[in-house]
């Protein structure tokens, strides 16, 4: 087990790529999710914003 954590001699190399992947996949998710979650609020508004412009004006008389 020891053999396959040293990689050959070159586990200061492989395990920090495999953690910079790993980090840049985290932050991939994270961001797309974030940003979807943004436009998901940013659609909502303007969706409501345009139910209460389009109600008709009652006006009374007298």
């Amino acid at each position: 087990m020891s053999s396959f954590l040293q990689m050959g001699g070159y586990a200061a190399y492989v395990w920090p790529a495999y953690g910079i992947t790993l980090l840049v996949l985290v932050l991939n998710i994270w961001s797309a999710r974030r940003d979807h979650r943004r436009k998901l609020d940013r659609v909502r508004l303007s969706a409501s914003r345009e139910e209460t412009s389009k109600r008709p004006t009652v006006r009374r008389l007298g």
